[in-house]
């Protein structure tokens, strides 16, 4: 009995050791992606991310639920709600781009994909509606190995 109890324990800590290393994965990769974004200042670098999806600065906007002239002044650039809807969108999608494909397989994914838990709302659609974090959890939820 107690031997099946500590192999029990072990197993557990071992599951724990492994989850804790692909977060750490995850995270690393997600820092790197949302960095590679992130200008002198600590803003979000509006023109390379949208450069980099092969969008417009206005189709950027919208895709943030933001209006087509948001990137038309420095000011609204750096707008506190400009730059968490950015950082949301990219946070979302580092954390799907390893199973998308990539990051344009991410936006896309991001974009387009109804997900059922929510009505089969996209997550860009959760996002201008201001619920990031309940995308974030249903993510995290899955990476666990919960069901979608």
């Amino acid at each position: 009995m107690a031997k099946t109890r500590a192999r029990n324990v072990k197993a557990k800590r071992q599951a724990g050791a492994a989850i804790a290393r692909a977060s750490s994965a995850g995270d690393l990769m997600q820092a790197g992606l949302i960095g590679s974004f992130i200008d002198e200042g600590g803003h979000v670098a509006i023109q390379r991310v949208a450069a980099s999806f092969g969008m417009s600065k206005g189709q950027l906007a919208e895709t943030m639920g933001l209006g087509r002239e948001t990137f038309h002044k420095v000011a609204r650039t750096n707008a506190a709600k400009t730059q968490r809807r950015a950082r949301e969108m990219l946070e979302i999608i580092s954390r799907i781009v390893a199973w998308a494909g990539g990051k344009d397989q991410a936006m896309a994914w991001y974009r387009a994909q109804p997900i059922a838990a929510f009505g089969d709302r996209t997550a860009e659609a959760l996002v201008k509606s201001g619920q990031a974090a309940a995308v974030r959890d249903y993510l995290d939820h899955l990476a666990l190995g919960g069901f979608a």
